[in-house]
């Protein structure tokens, strides 16, 4: 079963910077894309950010563009999110995800939230 534990949500003032890292285990990491997606209250999950298995291409939504940077290391089987200028609107979970060739898999997700 694939395993998707996400880490380093917390809270954090508007401006601020976190780091979000989601490790990967039991199935081949550095052959599969992965992504994060972000939930708010009341609102649909939402595509935030996606990288290429090999972590030569990757795309944000345009709301994070210039903010977010998404990363990989393929030795450590781990994906990172690191955000900067955070704004309130950025608050929800985020949560990795992986497109196997049969399913996807989500994470557990964590809690972000921009607050002063």
């Amino acid at each position: 079963q694939v395993h998707l534990v996400e880490s380093g949500g917390g809270l954090v003032q508007p401006g601020g910077s976190l780091r979000l890292s989601c490790a990967a285990s039991r199935f081949t990491f550095s052959s599969y894309a992965m992504s994060w997606y972000r939930q708010a209250p009341g609102k649909e999950r939402e595509l935030v950010a996606a990288i290429t298995a090999a972590g030569g291409s990757s795309n944000y939504a345009e709301s994070v563009k210039g903010r977010f940077t998404i990363s990989r290391d393929n030795a450590k089987n781990t994906v990172y999110l690191q955000m900067n200028s955070l704004k309130p609107e950025d608050t929800a979970v985020y949560y990795c995800r992986v497109q196997l060739v049969y399913r996807g898999y989500w994470g557990q997700g964590t809690q972000v939230t921009v607050s002063s």
